[in-house]
């Protein structure tokens, strides 16, 4: 049988002489035996070729198929190419593919499929779960579960859907083998995965990756960041990843290295093709340009991402700009560099991306940027893990009043809670045993276990505290002055972990230069003073008939009330004038001169239809003067007349108290009166606020100016506060 493997393999390889390596024989050995194994391995080493020759072994004896749980898409993409290569049929079932499900379903019936691919997400869909995995769940031959650190709560990536996982496993034969794979597990968290899957067979490596470099380079200021990235890029031989902690630090940086000719593009969870793409995504995918435009949002984007990662793979870009949605699984050998332009939460989290690079080259360098906003994202992360326990009572409390169930828009319309936090309770509390929830068809009940239910504190206070050690960890890390590789290896309990030779700390001579040009400084510094952000025009209300009794739409705005696309000439206490906004704010109650002289140079570069005739602004009552002081000062560097058009009829709670679109919307109904002349068309008019989160303030007032006969609404706004992560 290990010389039949060891064809596959080096088929799979096209390397005649390959060999396993030290760990993968005895593995697939033991899945053979039908036993339950837990592989611990560097990134690299080949956990997947484990699985797939397990699989195609297994498969040519008679056994039933595997099914594969991989946490995303992406990886899942690189596998179905790997199991390709050897000859083993694979298929995946994910948000992307809905219209393939039938056909799926029907090839695992007539056994032609080896492999089928889910996310664990999947494994909470009813409808999988009864007409798929009900169909093979007594036929399969071994059961996979990627990326397993995962499953335990002690993780640095612990996600609630990964404990169906066990409750799948409990349902099994017990005959069924098991294979559990990462290579980020330190010791406390492989206990505790062993715990959870049950008289489990260990296969552990050493982690220590020999080709990396680690360098760490402090570098508090984003503008020296851009900076010397703008130099030191082109220096660096190959193709590489550089990673950021925010969707809009992966945009920014982006948009900073191609205006320095560098071939870059973004990726995250919400990347969007643009338009003049989509022909190029239709024929890569095999189909018509109407074919391809009738798919779901998620299959579109799916087919992005995955255009994006063939173009790093192909070494057609110099580097992909990513948030950790370019993660666990993504394999491009040749990886030349990792750069990270913020520190990221944890030790295991750094390991992981670092790894991404240096697998088949001799030299690879890890990079790490360290800046003055890396705490603070990472706090944001460790505050907004778990649910609050109001927020569960809130979702609770109105679950158990209502006869009929709630959706989760209703439950908006019901809570001042966010539609994301929402959405992270419910999916909490559905993986507790016993779940307080339950769905029926779209709506969420209450079941009995809700009567008196209350999160364990105990349980979050001490993930929590683990958290907050990582961070240290982390920082400790960036000041670490001997090996940095042995630093990783000890963090992640390596059992031996040595002296790399090749980082900063062991050999300076291989280091990168960390200066950078002042020209390059000071260009940095300005674009990010110029990174204005688009303010996008809502076009429909939370809900329908929200505004109707004012004429303002019953569900779509109508097309002649709608705002024209705004601008925010920052981004809420950032670099660039982020700052000076928050501290006009906040502090001097009176925003600066520079502001105004920042926000004409931006009407100069803002490319509007029709120029504003005239100047208008939110009105506050917390800050009568503060807003129209600045709309004033704006409208006569502009030399144009400022017009007090909006009132406020009551003094309605502060916009950033609402959480949701419903209660935003609905915060502001009936708020405001327009001051414009009677039956007259009033030319284009500036709109003017401090902040725009949500858009709604912005979007009601645009509807009542333009129902007053203001021919268009141009919103202008001083900070952009967006604070999305992944």
């Amino acid at each position: 049988m290990r010389e039949t493997g060891l064809q596959f393999l080096r088929t799979a390889l096209g390397n005649p002489v390959a060999d396993f390596r030290d760990g993968q024989w005895e593995s697939i050995e033991g899945l053979l035996n039908r036993n339950k194994m837990l592989v611990v391995e560097r990134t690299g080493w080949g956990k997947s070729m484990v699985y797939f020759l397990a699989t195609k072994l297994m498969r040519n004896r008679g056994d039933g198929p595997t099914l594969l749980i991989s946490p995303l898409l992406s990886l899942m993409r690189n596998q179905l190419e790997a199991a390709e290569r050897i000859g083993v049929r694979a298929a995946t079932i994910n948000s992307s593919n809905v219209d393939d499900w039938k056909r799926i379903n029907r090839q695992l019936i007539a056994n032609e499929i080896d492999v089928l691919l889910i996310s664990p997400e999947r494994l909470a869909n009813e409808d999988f779960r009864t007409t798929v995995l009900g169909v093979i769940a007594g036929r399969i031959g071994l059961f996979v579960v990627d990326e397993a650190h995962c499953i335990s709560d002690w993780g640095h990536d612990f996600r609630p859907d990964y404990r169906r996982i066990v409750r799948v496993l409990q349902a099994l034969p017990p005959n069924v083998p098991v294979l559990a794979t990462t290579a980020t597990a330190n010791d406390r968290v492989v206990e505790d995965t062993m715990a959870q899957l049950g008289d489990v067979e260990l296969v552990r490596g050493p982690l220590t990756r020999e080709s990396l470099k680690l360098q760490n380079i402090n570098m508090p200021s984003p503008s020296a960041r851009m900076a010397w990235l703008a130099e030191t890029l082109p220096n660096i031989p190959g193709s590489g990843i550089i990673y950021t902690l925010t969707q809009r630090d992966a945009a920014r940086v982006t948009e900073w290295l191609v205006v320095n000719d560098i071939n870059a593009e973004e990726y995250h969870s919400d990347i969007l093709p643009p338009d003049e793409l989509i022909p190029l995504l239709a024929a890569e995918q095999g189909l018509s340009l109407d074919a391809f435009n009738e798919l779901r949002s998620t299959a579109r984007q799916a087919a992005y991402k995955e255009h994006l990662e063939q173009k790093l793979i192909r070494n057609e870009i110099k580097v992909l700009v990513a948030t950790v949605a370019l993660g666990m699984g993504f394999d491009k050998p040749d990886l030349e560099f990792v750069i990270h332009f913020q520190r990221p939460a944890s030790v295991v989290h750094y390991y992981q991306q670092v790894g991404r690079a240096g697998r088949a080259v001799d030299e690879a360098y890890g990079i790490l940027l360290c800046g003055e906003e890396d705490d603070h994202i990472a706090d944001f992360f460790i505050r907004s893990a778990f649910p609050p326990q109001h927020h569960v009572e809130s979702i609770l409390n109105a679950l158990e009043e209502s006869e009929d169930g709630l959706s989760i828009p209703q439950m908006e319309g019901l809570l001042n809670i966010s539609r994301g936090r929402i959405e992270q309770a419910v999916k909490f509390l559905t993986v507790e045993s016993p779940s307080p929830i339950a769905k029926i068809d779209s709506r969420w009940h209450a079941t009995a276990a809700a009567d008196g239910y209350r999160i364990d504190q105990d349980y979050v206070d001490e993930i929590t505290a683990i958290r907050r050690d990582e961070q240290r960890q982390m920082q400790d890390y960036m000041q670490h002055s001997g090996c940095l590789m042995a630093f990783l290896a000890k963090a992640l309990d390596d059992p031996d972990p040595a002296p790399c030779g090749k980082c900063m700390n062991c050999d300076p001579d291989l280091l990168l230069d960390i200066d950078y040009s002042e020209m390059h400084a000071n260009r940095a510094a300005l674009f990010l003073r110029r990174s204005y952000q688009p303010v996008e025009p809502r076009k429909q209300w939370p809900q329908t008939g929200m505004f109707e009794e004012q004429g303002l739409g019953r569900y779509k705005i109508p097309a002649e009330l709608q705002a024209s696309e705004g601008r925010a000439l920052s981004l809420w206490r950032d670099a660039g004038w982020g700052q000076m906004v928050a501290q006009g704010k906040y502090e001097d109650d009176h925003f600066a001169d520079e502001l105004v002289d920042a926000c004409v140079e931006m009407m100069g570069e803002w490319k509007i239809e029709e120029e504003p005739e005239w100047v208008t602004c939110i009105p506050s009552m917390n800050h009568p003067r503060l807003v129209p002081d600045f709309a004033e000062r704006l409208a006569a560097a502009l030399d144009l007349p400022f017009v007090p058009a909006i009132g406020k009829v009551y003094d309605n709670k502060q916009q950033k108290f609402m959480q949701n679109s419903f209660q935003q919307a609905k915060n502001l109904d009936g708020v405001f009166s327009i001051n414009l002349p009677e039956d007259e068309e009033v030319g284009p008019c500036l709109l003017v606020d401090d902040m725009v989160d949500s858009r709604w303030t912005f979007t009601v007032a645009a509807a009542l100016l333009r129902q007053a006969g203001c021919k268009a609404v141009y919103p202008l706004a001083l900070a952009l506060n967006s604070p999305r992560m992944d």
